[in-house]
């Protein structure tokens, strides 16, 4: 029988339960003069004093609670809070912490290990609409779905709590509490296990940049959670870098190896870096990627993931590499296939309009298009070389959470492009280029429904922001409204629909071809070369590994046009006639030819 893990993650702050069968709290409060701790149960509220420790810290351990226990901090006599390490608020993020016993779900996946993330493909999911449940639990009943389709780590969106009951996640403000609306611990742990039992990983999305509008109490009780000197789009900076910082960095390195122990999740992707201010050393994403990896030692893989709009390249390394980041998702890449989809040129679109194949063509060769080059849409440089870096280190996409719900609507590709053949010819692109790639649900089925960005803030809240909402995207849906919430949910009965049905079997199929044909090539295959027609839209790529040599030839435009580079090898994929049109040297329009060379010296 295989053994049961039971495991708890043990942190300087919030609740623990102790061998001595009672419960440690810990709150860090530096602007409080006297903390008491709330206990409530059906006997009534008890107020138990805590005792104030050096550098802003109390304490207090009690018989008096136990797992079940509801509490809060009192302020100074004046102010109840959440527990900012809560690890559940059942009434919500305004409602008491509960204490619960991490080692109560018994895990099954003792044997579990993560594939080598260099053959990642990669399935991103927002809970509250993947499922008709919109739960944990929901999301688990659609894993052999998952499973069948052929990809290989399962992304979740946000999960700490955030205000209301419906939200996109990033405007969480306990980040150690999995949403209420969504399930239990409990169910999120289930989740887990049974995607580990499916052979998927799991990587949660996580909010290291910023807390949530509602339901934050830290500037009460600890201001120095936050640095005035750095502004970010949500106000004050998180404080890595500043007076009385140490607390701020512990906690966001605590809540990291919490969800990768506690939780078993396999990764990490972490938010927004490039609005995280740290001008100490080691960095905060440097001291979080060698805590995490330390933490578990060899014995499991883990996939540490980021998003940096600056096209950074410092955090980025081999994969699994002690000090560095797996991958970073790679706007370049989705900007030039969205322009070459859509037409689009407005917004951040404009830096790729005028040379959208070249740059695409270079973004899967080497990483990221502009390497320092000057972008006009910011009005200065942006990035820097990448070409140092495998093809793992970066994550392309078509669609992804912020691509759709940047928009007034939240339309999807499927809304904004009419011609299947343009769809199928970039999901060909996508989903066999090295760099592992990323499907938003619902993708692989080409579903029409939106994704619009949706909150439940209370009422006062809620009205700015669906004003400010407009001003930005004119047009936009009420994000607070519950229609908005539930247009974006996934309709699953659309399988059944013969064009939902071929779109399925088409990214299985493509999937499968990279499971077979690529996937064994990854871990050995360096930056690429490229190649594009000086007029026209055609390109070329290649990726050497040793003897062997991935090519890709394209064509992603609406008119014919000729071949460009070398058409060696043997065809491993082809949206046309791959003999006529190597016969006559000519592409058809959207068309995509794979193809694997043996046995040419490595140059």
């Amino acid at each position: 029988m295989q053994p049961q893990i039971r495991r708890q993650h043990h942190m300087p702050f919030g609740a623990q339960l102790t061998a001595a069968a009672a419960v440690r709290f810990r709150l860090w409060a530096p602007a409080a003069r006297q903390v008491d701790l709330m206990l409530y149960d059906t006997g009534g509220t008890q107020a138990l004093a805590m005792r104030a420790l050096p550098g802003g810290w109390f304490e207090l351990e009690t018989g008096a609670a136990h797992a079940g226990s509801l509490y809060r901090f009192r302020l100074d006599g004046l102010r109840e809070v959440a527990d900012p390490a809560s690890r559940r608020n059942p009434q919500g993020v305004h409602g008491p912490s509960e204490v619960i016993d991490p080692c109560a779900f018994a895990w099954d996946d003792e044997d579990w290990r993560a594939p080598p993330w260099p053959a990642a493909v990669i399935y991103e999911l927002h809970v509250g609409t993947f499922s008709p449940e919109g739960t944990f639990a929901g999301a688990a009943a659609r894993l052999e779905h998952l499973a069948r389709l052929g990809v290989t780590a399962v992304e979740l969106m946000p999960v700490a709590a955030f205000a209301g009951t419906r939200g996109w996640g990033y405007d969480g403000v306990l980040p150690y509490a999995p949403q209420g609306s969504y399930g239990t611990p409990q169910q999120l742990k289930a989740l887990i296990a049974a995607a580990h039992r499916c052979g998927l990983a799991m990587l949660l999305d996580v909010v290291y940049n910023h807390f949530g509008p509602e339901g934050n109490y830290l500037h009460w009780y600890a201001p120095q959670f936050f640095n005035e000197r750095h502004v970010t789009p949500w106000g004050p900076a998180i404080n890595f870098d500043g007076p009385d910082s140490a607390p701020v960095r512990q906690f966001f390195i605590h809540n990291a190896l919490y969800w990768l122990e506690e939780y078993h999740f396999d990764g990490l992707r972490l938010d927004a870096i490039h609005a995280v201010h740290d001008a100490s050393e080691p960095h905060i994403v440097t001291e979080i990627a060698r805590a995490a990896r330390a933490a578990e030692g060899r014995s499991r893989t883990i996939y540490l993931t980021l998003e940096n709009l600056d096209n950074a390249v410092r955090f980025l390394g081999a994969a699994g590499a002690a000090a560095t980041c797996d991958a970073q998702w790679n706007d370049d890449a989705h900007h030039c296939l969205h322009v070459l989809l859509s037409g689009e040129s407005g917004t951040y679109y404009a830096d790729y309009a005028r040379q959208p194949h070249a740059l695409l063509c270079r973004s899967l060769a080497e990483g990221f298009a502009y390497q320092g080059e000057p972008s006009g849409y910011l009005g200065r440089p942006r990035g820097a070389s990448s070409r140092h870096l495998p093809p793992s280190a970066f994550v392309n996409f078509l669609q992804n959470h912020d691509q759709i719900g940047n928009r007034a609507r939240g339309e999807r590709l499927t809304a904004l492009v009419p011609d299947e053949a343009a769809l199928r010819a970039a999901a060909a692109v996508l989903l066999l280029a090295p760099a592992p790639p990323l499907l938003f649900m619902g993708e692989e089925w080409a579903a029409t429904e939106p994704f619009p960005w949706f909150c439940d803030f209370e009422p006062p809240l809620a009205a700015r922001v669906f004003a400010h909402r407009r001003g930005e995207f004119p047009g936009s849906a009420d994000p607070a409204a519950a229609a908005t919430y539930a247009s974006a949910r996934l309709d699953w009965r659309r399988l059944e629909e013969p064009w939902h049905a071929r779109a399925l079997q088409y990214h299985r199929q493509l999937l499968s071809i990279r499971r077979r044909e690529i996937a064994p090539l990854i871990a050995r295959l360096r930056a690429g070369s490229c190649t594009a027609a000086e007029a026209g839209a055609a390109f070329a790529v290649e990726w050497a590994a040793g003897e062997q040599v991935l090519r890709l030839c394209a064509n992603l435009s609406a008119t014919a046009a000729p071949l460009v580079g070398s058409a060696a090898g043997r065809v491993i994929f082809a949206t046309q006639d791959a003999g006529a049109a190597l016969a006559g040297r000519q592409l058809a329009p959207w068309s995509v030819l794979w193809l694997l060379e043996h046995g040419r010296e490595s140059r």
